[in-house]
């Protein structure tokens, strides 16, 4: 025996529903701050810095996150990990 199904629901898909537009997570930048500031290595005893890249618990912000080309992604990572093995910045918080 067939089963009777109800109308469609409203509000998803294509039948019905109102299109939303998307928002993006991330701005689009230039440059990274650290080109933008001429910087050409990233000093691991910058701590202030360093703190910006990172989250709460302690783990690196991806290059589309953070914003940095890949080049100082690289040295920035580098620089993040020196300054963990030095007892400069915690490895989870």
């Amino acid at each position: 025996m067939a089963r009777k199904r109800g109308p469609a629901p409203r509000g998803r898909g294509k039948a019905g529903g109102v299109k939303r537009k998307r928002k993006s997570r991330f701005r689009e930048q230039a440059k990274c701050r650290f080109c933008r500031l001429k910087i050409a290595e990233v000093d691991y005893k910058d701590i202030p810095t360093l703190t910006k890249l990172t989250t709460q618990q302690g783990k690196i912000f991806s290059r589309k996150r953070s914003g940095n080309c890949a080049r100082h992604q690289r040295s920035s990572m580098r620089a993040i990990k020196r300054a963990r093995m030095l007892a400069l910045m915690p490895y989870v918080s």
